[in-house]
């Protein structure tokens, strides 16, 4: 069994690192993706092997990238099955996000205080109700066409897909699935954390309105995986956080902030105990960009 041999799933992964590690400089976001750091490959790989966790990754139950933004001019990236597309649940809501400041910055909606509070709803508390209104004034046709616009590029082909939202939050026939995996909401771990970074380094519409769509994405009502895992270690972490939950299928991705440093952190999982997963993982991922005792200015 391979969860019994970590050396060889090390040996194992790394090869997998190195080997698709051009293909992510071909058709990345090349200020993310050319910047894959082999400590921080080699730590994330030997963190989830303590958590017994080596077995679900070889298995690609889970997807995991790790992206120390620190210095968001020189990123660093870790990762383990960045391309594996999976179904997502609530995460591709933040593609509505986009979807919606993407129509206000075109003159085609207008954010007023009724729409605010609805995306703060469909972000922070995850309303399926929101979400669907605000898809619909969006439109899925527009927001199909705009993820895998060349200017984001959040889904694409070449990449194994990415974010995706081609249904309703509800029980009602999807619209259109995506054209690789048949997922009705899926994503790929790495797709999410381009979405982070583009955002987090103002290149989602605009600089202000990445501003305001981090802002939308802090104060996460939900309190489980990622912010559990948060809270008990670092309470006083700044985390900017969508997740996403249905049945086998669990999945978040956040932005932390806290004593100096800055990263994101992507995972999805297919397994009934992805959420407890997750929830430790987030502090083996925070322990790999601050570790105890080494607080930056």
């Amino acid at each position: 069994m391979i969860m019994n041999r970590p050396a060889h799933f090390f040996a194992l992964l790394i090869s997998a690192f190195l080997f698709i590690s051009p293909a992510i400089g071909q058709s990345g976001d090349p200020s993310l993706s050319e910047t894959c750091d082999p400590r921080l490959q080699q730590a994330l790989v030997k963190h989830l092997s303590s958590l017994n966790l080596n077995n679900a990754a070889e298995h690609k139950h889970l997807s995991v990238v790790l992206v120390d933004i620190t210095d968001t001019s020189s990123p660093r990236i870790a990762y383990v099955n960045p391309d594996e597309m999976m179904y997502a649940a609530s995460l591709p809501k933040i593609a509505i996000l986009l979807g919606a400041f993407q129509k206000i910055a075109n003159g085609e909606m207008v954010l007023d205080d009724e729409l605010l509070e609805k995306l703060k709803l469909m972000i922070r508390n995850s309303s399926n109700t929101a979400a669907t209104e605000i898809l619909h004034r969006v439109g899925m046709a527009y927001l199909a066409e705009l993820l895998q616009s060349p200017r984001y590029r959040l889904y694409d082909p070449q990449r194994n897909g990415g974010l995706w939202v081609g249904k309703d939050y509800a029980k009602v026939p999807a619209w259109k699935r995506d054209p690789l995996h048949d997922l009705s909401h899926g994503a790929t771990a790495f797709q999410v954390a381009r979405f982070y970074y583009l955002l987090e380094t103002g290149r989602l519409v605009s600089p202000e309105f990445s501003r305001l769509m981090k802002s939308i994405l802090a104060d996460p009502a939900i309190e489980h995986k990622f912010v559990k895992g948060l809270k008990e270690i670092q309470p006083d972490s700044e985390i900017y956080r969508k997740s996403g939950t249905w049945g086998p299928y669990h999945s978040d991705s956040a932005i932390v902030e806290h004593d100096g440093r800055r990263y994101i952190a992507v995972a999805l999982a297919k397994s009934t105990h992805g959420e407890r997963w997750l929830q430790k993982l987030i502090v083996a991922l925070d322990d790999i960009i601050c570790p105890p005792g080494i607080h930056p200015n």
